[in-house]
């Protein structure tokens, strides 16, 4: 399926900014089912420095400098993406998730030992024994690893209450077990803590859904804005994802930015305001099939 997204960040300032310096990641990564085949940003006020690069974990990324006093920021990007779906195996017959948990251990092969750097804590992920406790109910003794990662993607879909009010990026992972409100990144800090309490190799993806589904499709909770799930690393298999806010296993309906430990890896933009004051910040992101854009 080929799509064009439109994602719209605008930052408003009460007093002058005199300057600003960003980091952008809304370009979106080209992978074995995921193609980019056109991306232009429009930035307003025009910036004095725009540059690109790929960060370390692999993710296309922009550099911006404002040295424009402003008070208002915005910045638009446009991307035309091919999204193909994957094929993965029976759930029953990937391999043990404690025999995938060794392998990640000991193998150091250049996949597994790329896979193996997302085993430890990160900034937003702290290694917590409720998360292991958490866990624990859908990883029983030799439970194939896709069987026991839909189990527990189900349990987060049941058992959190999608509430965007309830947290910020930076409330504590305890403070969102409590509860049990959040929202997508909460949802995929929590997984993905989950698996890493128990050895397994778990990712941070940043992405987008399609914002109107097909016919007779339920509409994905968190399209129009940055949506977040988690990529679980399986030997012999690659990586699989999971979208616990869903309860689904992604395939052409979710188009993938960046990845990373967490949130603070990916975030679609962060830096540096000289000034200001407080700021009041909005965001529209449209997902469209290229036939429903163009009228056909």
């Amino acid at each position: 399926m080929m799509y064009q997204v439109r994602h719209t960040t605008t930052y408003t300032y009460t007093d002058t900014v005199s300057g600003c310096y960003n980091e952008l990641h809304l370009h979106p990564r080209d992978s074995l089912h995921q193609h980019c085949h056109a991306y232009t940003l429009d930035v307003q006020p025009s910036p004095a420095v725009c540059s690109e690069h790929h960060d370390f974990f692999g993710n296309p990324t922009t550099f911006l400098a404002i040295h424009e006093p402003h008070r208002t920021f915005a910045v638009t990007a446009r991307s035309t993406v091919e999204v193909t779906p994957g094929t993965l195996p029976p759930p029953e017959t990937t391999m043990p998730w404690e025999q995938v948990r060794d392998v990640l251990a000991q193998d150091r092969s250049p996949a597994t030992l790329e896979a193996y750097q997302y085993v430890f804590e990160s900034p937003y992920i702290a290694p917590l024994a409720a998360l292991r406790r958490y866990a624990r109910p859908s990883f029983p003794p030799a439970c194939p690893l896709l069987v026991a990662l839909s189990h527990l993607r189900r349990r987060i879909f049941r058992e959190f209450t999608y509430d965007a009010t309830a947290t910020t990026i930076r409330t504590p992972l305890q403070e969102v077990l409590r509860p049990r409100h959040g929202e997508c990144q909460d949802f995929a800090h929590v997984q993905i803590g989950c698996l890493r309490a128990l050895g397994l190799a778990a990712r941070y993806v940043s992405g987008y859904l399609v914002t109107q589904p097909p016919p007779g499709q339920p509409r994905l909770v968190g399209a129009d804005a940055s949506h977040a799930w988690v990529s679980v690393y399986c030997p012999g298999v690659g990586w699989i994802d999971a979208d616990p806010t869903n309860d689904v296993l992604p395939s052409d309906r979710h188009v993938t930015v960046a990845v990373g430990r967490d949130y603070s890896d990916v975030s679609p933009m962060q830096g540096v305001v000289l000034g200001g004051g407080q700021h009041a910040i909005s965001v529209a992101v449209d997902v469209v099939p290229v036939d429903e854009c163009c009228g056909k």
